[in-house]
C-alpha cells in the first residue's frame, strides 16, 4: 500500500507528464458527418467517447440527434494532428497556455480545411 508521500509523488509526476495534444474528429460511420475539436488530452477524449459508447450515454451535445438515431457504436475517434512535446516535462501554467494556443491554431486550420458544418458535420460556425 502506498503511503501519503508516495501518493503525492505519483500525483506530481502524473501532472508533469506530457499528454498527447492536438486535433481530433469524431466521425459518424453511417453518414460520414464529423465533429472536429482540439484537446489538451487526446487519449482522455478517446476514453470519453469509448466510455459513452459502453454506457450508451452521450456527453457530446453536438452529436445528440444522430447518437439517438444511430446509436453510439457508429461513432469513431480519429486523431487528425498531434503537437509534439518541446520538453520532457510541463512545469507551469505558461507552458500549458503555450500548448493551448498551438492546439487552438491547429483546430482553426482543420476547421478551414474540412468545413465540418451543416450537412458535412456537427460543428457550428463562429459568428
Amino acid at each position: 500500500m502506498l503511503d501519503k508521500q508516495q501518493k503525492k509523488e505519483l500525483a506530481t509526476n502524473y501532472k508533469q507528464t506530457f499528454r498527447a495534444m492536438g486535433v481530433y474528429q469524431i466521425r459518424n460511420t453511417q453518414n460520414n458527418k464529423i465533429f472536429v475539436n482540439g484537446s489538451m488530452d487526446l487519449d482522455g477524449m478517446r476514453n470519453r467517447l469509448e466510455f459513452c459508447k459502453q454506457m450508451n450515454t452521450n456527453t457530446f451535445n453536438e452529436l445528440q440527434k444522430d447518437w439517438t438515431t444511430f446509436g453510439g457504436q457508429v461513432f469513431v475517434f480519429e486523431v487528425l494532428d498531434r503537437i509534439e512535446p518541446r520538453d520532457e516535462i510541463m512545469l507551469d501554467a505558461a507552458d500549458l497556455k503555450s500548448y493551448r494556443t498551438e492546439v487552438d491554431a491547429l483546430l482553426e486550420l482543420w476547421l478551414e480545411k474540412l468545413e465540418p458544418y451543416e450537412e458535412k458535420g456537427y460543428n457550428k460556425r463562429k459568428r
